[in-house]
C-alpha cells in the first residue's frame, strides 16, 4: 500500500479516503460523525485501531469514539486524560507534517501517566521500518488551519501492513485529519444550531402558553380589566377591555376603544386618575356607565413592558365597588344625619359651623390699614405670623397649610344699622306644644309631627342652606349671605310653614314654632354661636308669652 512505486495502491486508497469523507459529511448528529471518523480510518486508511479523543469545555480530553475492538472500546470510551498530559505527548517524538509520531524507544515513559491507554501485544520488530506495540501515532484536529484551537486527537495503532506509514500514508492520514476536524466543527454546529432551535420553540411555546394563559385570565376575569398605553400622543387610550369591564361600563369592546379612562371618570376624580396614573398602585373613583350614571370602582394599576426595549402599557384591574361604597356612604350618612329626620344631627351642624369661623376675631378697618402698610413696606414677621395679604384677604394658619391658605372672616350684621353687610345667620327653632302632643297622642305621632316639620323647614330654605335636628324638638338653620331684616323675613316663613295642621292617622294637630336669630362670627366658638341663638329663641318665646297672657 505504501509503496509508491504502485500508483493503482494509491489511487484505491485515494477512492478509500472520498468514500470516508464522503460518509463524514453525512452524518446527522456530532455522536455519528465522531463514530465516522473512527471508522473511516480502520475502514479506509488500513489500522486496525482508531479512537478520537475530543476537547471538552474544560480542556481535558476525553476518548468519544473507538473503532477496530469491541473489548478496548468498551473498556475506555469515556475515560478522560488531562491537557496537560496530552500536551505533553504532543511535544514528544518526531513531528510528521502535522501528525506527531512518538516510537517505542522514548513512550515508555507514558506508561504511567493519566491518559487513557490500550495497547496489543505483538513481537519485537525485526527490521527498521516495521511497527512496534508501544509505538504512538497521533493526528491533532484543530478548528482552522494553521492551528488554531485543539479539537481532538486521532490515535490509530497497528497498521494493516505492519510498517510505520509512509510519504504517501502520512499525507492521507494528515487530510483525513484535517477533513475529520471540519466534519467536527460542522457538526457541532449543527447540534448547536439544533439545542437553540429547540430552546428557540421550547421559549415560544412557552411564550404562547404564557400568552394564552393572559389571554384567558383577561378575557375571563370575573372584574373589569384593561390594557391602556402609556406615554406618546394616545397616552392612556384604551387598547383592550375584557367582556367583565365592558358589561360593568354598558360599552362593547369596539367603542371602548375609542376612550381613555380619562374620558370616562367623573369630574371631581380626574386628579386622582392621573395620579393614579403616573405612580401606579390603586385608586377609588367614579367611571360613566352608558347611561350617564356614575359607578364606584377600584383601579389598580401595573406597568408592563412588551418586550426587554419594547413599549411599555398600564394594566388596570377595575373591580366594582359599589356597594361597598354605598354601605360607607350610608354608614357616614348615619354618623352625620338623624336618623328620624333624615336631617343633618348635631355633630354635622357643629362641623359645618366649624368650617366657617376661626378663633381670631375679624380686624378692626383701623388695623387692617396698619397691617397693610407693615406688608407693603417689608413687616414680613407680622404678615406671616397673621396671614394678611396687602390684596385685603386675610390667611389664617390652617394646620397642614402655608400662611396664605386663605380664610374669608365671618362677620355678623350690625341689626341697629344697616349697612348691609351680610353674614352667617344661625336660627334656633323651638317647637311649642310638642310635648303636649307627644304625651297626649303618643310616639307615634310626635315622631310624625318631627318628620313633618323637618320636609316643611327644609322646604322653604334655599340649596345651599342648612336644616339641622339638635334633637328632641330642637332645629336649627344655617342661612348665609343674610342681612338682618333677611334673617327676620326667614324666620317668619318658616314659621309660617310649620303652624298649619299635620295630619296624622287621620287626626290633625298643631304645633307652633319659636325663632331665636344669632350670627356666627369669627372670634366665637362654636357652642358660643349656638348659645347666642338659644338665648335669643327663649327671650323670643318669653315675649310671645307675655303677649298672649295679656292677650288673654
Amino acid at each position: 500500500m505504501e509503496a509508491e512505486s504502485e500508483p493503482y495502491v494509491r489511487l484505491a486508497t485515494m477512492r478509500q479516503l472520498h468514500q470516508a469523507v464522503a460518509d463524514l459529511n453525512t452524518a446527522r448528529s456530532l455522536a455519528d460523525t465522531l463514530q465516522s471518523v473512527v471508522d473511516g480510518i480502520v475502514e479506509g486508511l488500513g489500522y486496525e485501531l482508531a479512537c478520537v479523543n475530543l476537547v471538552r469545555p474544560e480542556g481535558d480530553l476525553v476518548i468519544a469514539a473507538f473503532a477496530g475492538n469491541a473489548a478496548a472500546e468498551a473498556l475506555i470510551t469515556g475515560r478522560v486524560g488531562s491537557r496537560d498530559s496530552w500536551n505533553r505527548r504532543l511535544s514528544m517524538g518526531e513531528a510528521w507534517g502535522s501528525l506527531r509520531f512518538i516510537p517505542h524507544t522514548e513512550g515508555w515513559v507514558l506508561l504511567d501517566d493519566d491518559v487513557p491507554q490500550w495497547h496489543t501485544e505483538g513481537p519485537e520488530p525485526r527490521f527498521e521500518d516495521e511497527w512496534h506495540p508501544l509505538d504512538r501515532l497521533y493526528a491533532p484536529m484543530y478548528a482552522s488551519a494553521g492551528g488554531g484551537d485543539l479539537l481532538g486527537v486521532i490515535s490509530v495503532d497497528r497498521p494493516r501492513n505492519g510498517r510505520r506509514p509512509g510519504a504517501w500514508g502520512r499525507e492521507a492520514l494528515q487530510m483525513y485529519a484535517s477533513q475529520a476536524a471540519i466534519a467536527i466543527s460542522n457538526a457541532r454546529l449543527r447540534s448547536n444550531m439544533q439545542r437553540a432551535l429547540v430552546r428557540l420553540e421550547r421559549e415560544q411555546q412557552a411564550l404562547r402558553a404564557s400568552e394564552e394563559s393572559f389571554r384567558q385570565a383577561f378575557e375571563y376575569a370575573p372584574s373589569g380589566m384593561a390594557i391602556a398605553e402609556m406615554g406618546g400622543d394616545q397616552q392612556g387610550r384604551l387598547l383592550r377591555t375584557n367582556d367583565a369591564l365592558c358589561r360593568l361600563l354598558g360599552r362593547p369592546a369596539s367603542v371602548m376603544r375609542r376612550y381613555s379612562f380619562a374620558d370616562l371618570v367623573h369630574p371631581e376624580d380626574i386628579g386622582t386618575l392621573l395620579r393614579t396614573s403616573a405612580e401606579g398602585g390603586r385608586a377609588e373613583l367614579r367611571l360613566s356607565r352608558r347611561d350617564g350614571t356614575y359607578l364606584w370602582v377600584s383601579l389598580r394599576n401595573s406597568v408592563v413592558a412588551d418586550t426587554a426595549d419594547g413599549p411599555r402599557f398600564l394594566l388596570t384591574h377595575v373591580e366594582d365597588i359599589e356597594e361597598r361604597k354605598r354601605h360607607e356612604l350610608n354608614l357616614a350618612h348615619r354618623a352625620s344625619h338623624d336618623a328620624l329626620t333624615g336631617l343633618p344631627n348635631s355633630a354635622e351642624l357643629k362641623s359645618r359651623l366649624s368650617a366657617r369661623i376661626c378663633e381670631r376675631p375679624h380686624s378692626s378697618p383701623a388695623a387692617t390699614a396698619i397691617e397693610a402698610l407693615d406688608a407693603a413696606y417689608g413687616d414680613v414677621e407680622s404678615s406671616l405670623t397673621h396671614g394678611y395679604r396687602a390684596d385685603g384677604y386675610e390667611g389664617e394658619a390652617i394646620p397642614g397649610g402655608g400662611p396664605f391658605d386663605h380664610h374669608v372672616h365671618t362677620v355678623a350684621p350690625d341689626p341697629e344699622h344697616d349697612d348691609g353687610t351680610k353674614g352667617l345667620a344661625v336660627l334656633f327653632c323651638d317647637l311649642d306644644g310638642f310635648k303636649s302632643i307627644n304625651d297626649r297622642f303618643g310616639h307615634h305621632t310626635g315622631d310624625a309631627v318631627l318628620i313633618e316639620v323637618a320636609r316643611r323647614l327644609s322646604t322653604c330654605v334655599r340649596d345651599g342652606d342648612t336644616v339641622a335636628r339638635l334633637g328632641g324638638d330642637e332645629f336649627v338653620v344655617l342661612a348665609d349671605g343674610l342681612g338682618a331684616a333677611d334673617a327676620a323675613d326667614l324666620a317668619v316663613r318658616l314659621r309660617n310653614a310649620i303652624i298649619p295642621p299635620i295630619r296624622v292617622d287621620g287626626r290633625a294637630v298643631r304645633v307652633g314654632a319659636s325663632f331665636g336669630i344669632g350670627w356666627a362670627e369669627c372670634g366665637m366658638t362654636v357652642e358660643e354661636v349656638l348659645r347666642s341663638a338659644d338665648q335669643r329663641m327663649y327671650v323670643e318665646k318669653r315675649s310671645r308669652s307675655k303677649v298672649h297672657r295679656r292677650a288673654g
